[in-house]
């Protein structure tokens, strides 16, 4: 007797579910139940920040100077992008502030500020580019290019705009913005040619590293903000609201980054990559940064981050579908279209450490 096979639940296709979302889920219910404390803090605490320092140097020693160099030719779209990064986002965020106390608590409002003020992604904006048929290479070096400068911008508008929720601009907090940011981040650079070679042959294993240490840097935030006992303040109602506004702010920078574009005179493929790479928030970027400078507050501040990085995939695997859509020619009715290709061939949506 033939046994019918147990029906299987897929998730649709448009409803991409990050699964670094799923794990770093995972590790903040690690840290909720068996949070470190004690000499296990002390260890946890000094391999965050070994880890955060070998994150920066991967970032630098993997980005390009070349395509850095190249892409200023393109220096007007490279700009819009900066300026939807670092300029329309944290205004958007400073805008957030009549939303506290009623609405959001101090602490929430300052990781959603502290999100406006993370650099773009680069993985998956040049993914949902390339979905949507847009200018890729332009979305490379938007990408690459928002992430070089909000390694030195996103650590000095968190000390200037949320002020408290930070150091600000005492001598420790340059200096650990210093020793595990930049520094490794230049060291980087400056070794890239000598590595570049290795960090190639072996990138799947440098993703794995990636992955791993920013889970320990999760793990070790959660596990302070479980010490410190600051999760009393995340209500159901605070969550759902928070929610609300990243759905608008996210909203927002769509429309501005797409509408922008046409009135600056930008063509159609330009317009897409100016609106994933401009719309966008790097996870990635933004676990490690938020380490060094909110201490044991960073559980809170990277949750915004957190929720946001998974409703920008959801709401741009959409938009991204329906850009390519709306680029096929119109198709005569005595010609067959072109085959699908089978779902387990399609091209997905990278979005390697976290991005």
């Amino acid at each position: 007797m033939n046994r019918r096979p147990s029906p299987r639940i897929r998730i649709p296709s448009w409803l991409p579910v990050d699964p670094y979302i799923l794990a770093l889920i995972g590790t903040v219910a690690l840290a909720a139940l068996l949070p470190a404390s004690g000499t296990v803090a002390e260890v946890a605490g000094g391999a965050s920040t070994g880890a955060v320092a070998l994150l920066f140097f991967l970032y630098g020693a993997r980005l390009s100077t070349r395509e850095m160099v190249d892409g200023l030719k393109h220096w007007r779209l490279h700009l819009t992008v900066l300026a939807c990064t670092f300029l329309l986002f944290p205004l958007l965020g400073l805008a957030a502030r009549g939303l506290v106390p009623f609405a959001l608590t101090p602490e929430l409002y300052s990781g959603l500020l502290f999100l406006c003020l993370v650099p773009s992604t680069v993985q998956s904006s040049i993914a949902f580019t390339s979905i949507a048929r847009g200018n890729v290479a332009a979305a490379i070096c938007a990408g690459s290019f928002s992430s070089l400068v909000g390694i030195v911008i996103t650590p000095l508008l968190a000390a200037l705009l949320i002020g408290g929720g930070t150091t600000g601009f005492s001598a420790d907090s340059l200096f650990k913005i210093v020793a595990q940011l930049l520094l490794p981040f230049l060291a980087g650079q400056l070794l890239r040619r000598w590595i570049v070679g290795f960090l190639t042959r072996h990138r799947t294993l440098l993703g794995l590293v990636d992955r791993g240490s920013v889970l320990l840097v999760v793990y070790t935030a959660f596990s302070q903000g479980m010490a410190a006992g600051i999760w009393h303040q995340v209500t159901p109602a605070r969550l759902a609201v928070l929610l609300g506004v990243e759905a608008v702010l996210l909203a927002v920078m769509l429309s501005l980054s797409w509408y922008g574009g046409k009135r600056l005179g930008f063509g159609r493929a330009d317009r897409i990559a100016i609106q994933f790479a401009g719309s966008k928030k790097s996870l990635a970027a933004g676990l490690p940064m938020a380490s060094v400078l909110f201490g044991a507050q960073a559980s809170l501040a990277v949750l915004p981050l957190m929720l946001f990085h998974q409703m920008q995939l959801m709401v741009c695997a959409v938009i991204a579908k329906r850009r390519a859509k709306a680029s096929e020619p119109p198709r005569r009715p005595d010609v067959p279209g072109p085959r699908k290709r089978p779902a387990s061939i399609r091209t997905p949506v990278s979005t390697s450490a976290g991005e």
